[in-house]
């Protein structure tokens, strides 16, 4: 190994240590929280849309993603590693079998779905993501509004 992919590789583990990296792959819907600067102030921006090309390359990694905003296409093109970058979520896991899915540009509406990815190690992580979050949510007891339904209500006075 000469001395650059030396650097670079102390440079990509310094990096993931201080931001893990999810997996994902193209056909994925992300969430990617970028941090903005306006003026003196920053803040977080989400942009969620499908990832339609992944670049593997050590460091210089990068993936873009897809969305529809207000009926037109919006490709954003983020370097993995940036410090511009909070987090990525992966929302979903999509069906494909290409790793680049430019196809999708021409795409509108229902054409342009993509099938959630049901079995193997996709669903498997799937499964584990939301098992955390009932886990999450039982954890945190019942919500805050205490509202219930017109049965619960009827139940409830039938009880009493």
């Amino acid at each position: 190994m000469n001395v650059i992919e030396e650097i670079n590789k102390e440079q990509l583990e310094r990096l993931v240590a201080e931001r893990p990296v999810p997996e994902f792959a193209p056909g994925d819907t992300i969430r990617v929280n970028v941090r903005v600067v306006e003026g003196e102030r920053e803040r977080v921006q989400a942009f969620e849309g499908v990832c339609i090309a992944c670049k593997a390359g050590g460091l210089n990694s990068g993936f873009t993603v897809r969305k529809l905003s207000y009926g037109e296409g919006v490709e954003r093109v983020f370097p993995l590693y940036s410090p511009s970058i909070e987090s990525i979520d992966v929302v979903r896991r999509g069906d494909v079998r290409r790793a680049k899915l430019y196809y999708l540009r021409g795409l509108t509406g229902k054409a342009a779905r993509i099938a959630e990815k049901t079995d193997g190690y996709a669903a498997k992580l799937t499964a584990q993501d939301k098992q955390r979050a009932a886990d999450a949510k039982q954890a945190a007891g019942p919500s805050k509004k205490g509202k219930k339904g017109k049965k619960a209500k009827q139940a409830a006075q039938a009880s009493e």
